[in-house]
């Protein structure tokens, strides 16, 4: 049996007083000896968390108690050596930083969509499917046929989608708009942002490529590569077995532990084979 269990989640809410809230997820993660990252907000809680299944259901069941949390979205995973090196809650803007403004995902996002009925959606001709995530992990795998903005920060994100608007209305069109993230977070974030900017057919994945990853069979995936996660694993695969990547030491991007690279050393993207 896995020593830890990893929790992957997130929950859009209005939290009128997230310092009170993180002190007191700050007191209770030490009590249970958690290790990962938890990020607080007006907008709500984002974070990945580690340790013993009993310890993770606690600390779950105390989140999913807080205001507009009970539907919170949990992704989880298991290892066998601890996945982080301690654990941190931060407070900040944004629980996933986007610089748009006020978007207020939770009650202006796309419409969700279940892994099933995605793949139904991307077989659709007329949709447009976009991964709203950076450059190297899209780079480590990715929907067939999705749009990579090639982004190096989320930041960059609603510049190029203001761009690509613009192309789609100088060409007359308005298409379904599908987009997909790694655990659902920025995802739901972009399609907020894409409704704001006048687009009403839009769609997003629920749960991310991982719950993709590990509730559609490979036989039937439209999932090409593997998915970078933001923990020791660096990549996981279909039923979110690991991957086969490692983080370069030189900039801390992923590539594949067998192939050869030439490095930049400086964070630029992607590697030279």
């Amino acid at each position: 049996m896995s020593a830890f269990t990893i929790a992957a989640l997130y929950q859009f809410a209005r939290f009128p007083d997230p310092q009170a809230i993180a002190a007191d997820l700050r007191a209770l993660c030490a009590d249970l000896e958690t290790c990962g990252t938890l990020i607080l907000a007006g907008e709500g809680i984002n974070g990945t968390v580690a340790g013993s299944a009993q310890v993770i259901a606690a600390l779950i069941g105390h989140i999913r108690a807080l205001p507009g949390c009970a539907d919170l979205d949990v992704k989880y995973s298991f290892c066998e050596d601890a996945p982080f090196a301690r654990m941190k809650v931060k407070v900040k803007a944004e629980i996933v930083t986007l610089g748009a403004g006020e978007l207020d995902p939770a009650t202006r996002a796309g419409i969700h969509l279940d892994p099933r009925h995605w793949n139904t959606l991307l077989a659709d001709p007329d949709t447009v499917v976009i991964d709203t995530r950076n450059a190297y992990e899209v780079a480590c795998g990715t929907f067939d046929g999705a749009i990579d903005p090639e982004t190096r920060s989320f930041r960059d994100f609603p510049a190029w989608f203001d761009a690509f608007a613009a192309r789609l209305r100088d060409e007359g069109r308005t298409p379904k708009i599908a987009m997909f993230c790694t655990g659902g977070i920025r995802c739901e974030k972009s399609t907020a942002l894409v409704k704001a900017r006048g687009f009403d057919d839009v769609y997003h994945l629920k749960g991310g490529i991982l719950r993709y990853l590990e509730e559609v069979p490979e036989a039937e995936s439209r999932w090409q590569g593997q998915c970078y996660v933001f923990d020791e694993r660096v990549t996981v695969g279909h039923g979110l077995a690991p991957g086969d990547h490692v983080t370069c030491r030189a900039c801390g991007l992923p590539h594949p532990r067998d192939a050869a690279h030439d490095c930049p050393g400086d964070g630029a993207w992607p590697h030279r084979a």
